[in-house]
């Protein structure tokens, strides 16, 4: 008998009825009244995710890919050089994006399974006498490892180095989902897409801009039409943009916001927080291995989870969508094949938790991974009773 789908992807995540129901509706003229005044809705709400009163919302249909060239191409010129912190497959991409650009990317290599070190950060900003280093990117939360680097951190390198760089922050898989304060940690270019902590289907990529990057952007010479920031910002500030926007979708966003004020963000971060401790719990009960090192570098928006030794994890989630219906989150890069991933973010309570991890305890079984079926649900009811 076919249930409701067991998304437990990072996303895109389930999209609440509230938000299905407000994009069910007809599309309006996108340059009349009602259409400006959903956008400068859209655009305060987004504002106060990012914790951002300085801060300016740039909208784009496209994907967080698109975020990435977005955050480059406006702020850095051919030749320019930045320092990538490449700690997974996603902060992988963004280095590889920069480059396709002619920016020199220096890359500070960091393990699968480890945040970005702040140190090594200032250690090299502060041998950076002249300067020559433009823009530091970090992912706020790698996708593909489950882990969560410090951004309040490097910006603590930069100013204690007195270092001039742009910081450009990835926060797809952890915006509206773990604490980002953009004003507070001095971030120049925060980046995301609505799919996962903002509750929506793919389709948009948003960006949080500093009054730094947009002068950057006015020396800036890499080539860009579509992703322009300037035009965006203009026609915005009229609720308008510069070509068809995605219409349906900031009917979703606009509701979506809402949800999210009516929660209150500091109890959204609690909920995310708790949820994923219950997860962690359930996969350490199972006795199987985390991929994330550090304790204080948990990601509170998935769970990437090793496969015991002679299980491949491709095979195990094919398994599990076949039999179950349940999807889980490939290995991605150096860990491809050997970690399956649990997604625990946007719209998600205890009872949902709880259905997607006996799902996984029901499959590691059948799959034929020796554990004791209960351990992992008993853990995460345990300590959600607690």
């Amino acid at each position: 008998m076919p249930g409701r789908p067991f998304l437990q992807i990072p996303g895109p995540t389930l999209v609440p009825e509230r938000v299905m129901r407000a994009m069910a509706q007809a599309v309006i003229d996108h340059r009349g009244p009602t259409f400006g005044a959903l956008v400068h809705d859209c655009l305060a709400g987004l504002k106060d995710v990012f914790q951002t009163t300085r801060g300016q919302i740039v909208l784009y249909p496209g994907s967080g890919t698109g975020a990435w060239e977005a955050a480059l191409v406006n702020t850095l010129s051919p030749g320019d050089r930045a320092l990538a912190c490449v700690n997974g497959h996603f902060s992988t991409g963004f280095a590889k994006t920069a480059a396709a650009y002619g920016i020199e990317v220096e890359r500070l290599e960091v393990a699968y399974g480890e945040g970005v070190p702040a140190d090594r950060v200032a250690a090299r900003l502060a041998a950076d006498t002249a300067h020559e280093l433009r823009a530091v990117l970090v992912v706020h939360n790698e996708t593909s490892t489950g882990v969560t680097s410090g951004v309040a951190a490097v910006r603590a390198a930069l100013d204690g180095s007195g270092h001039p760089a742009l910081l450009l922050v990835d926060t797809v898989s952890s915006l509206a989902s773990i604490d980002f304060k953009f004003d507070a940690w001095g971030v120049d270019v925060a980046l995301t897409g609505p799919q996962k902590g903002l509750m929506l289907p793919p389709g948009m990529a948003i960006l949080a801009v500093s009054e730094r990057a947009l002068t950057a952007s006015e020396k800036a010479k890499c080539p860009r039409a579509f992703w322009d920031w300037q035009p965006v910002l203009e026609r915005n500030r009229r609720g308008e943009f510069p070509y068809t926007p995605a219409t349906v979708l900031l009917f979703g966003l606009r509701e979506a916001l809402a949800m999210l004020h009516e929660e209150g963000l500091a109890n959204v971060f609690a909920r995310h927080a708790r949820l994923a401790e219950a997860c962690r719990r359930a996969v350490q009960a199972l006795g199987l291995a985390i991929l994330c090192r550090k304790p204080e570098e948990y990601s509170n928006t998935l769970t990437a989870v090793v496969m015991p030794h002679g299980f491949d994890s491709d095979a195990f989630i094919r398994h599990a969508a076949q039999r179950l219906d349940m999807s889980l989150g490939v290995g991605l890069g150096a860990v491809k094949g050997t970690v399956f991933r649990i997604g625990h973010l946007g719209s998600l309570n205890e009872l949902e938790l709880l259905g997607g991890l006996a799902g996984v305890e029901l499959m590691l079984k059948d799959f034929g991974v020796p554990i004791r079926l209960g351990a992992g649900v008993t853990a995460a009811e345990e300590f959600l009773l607690a």
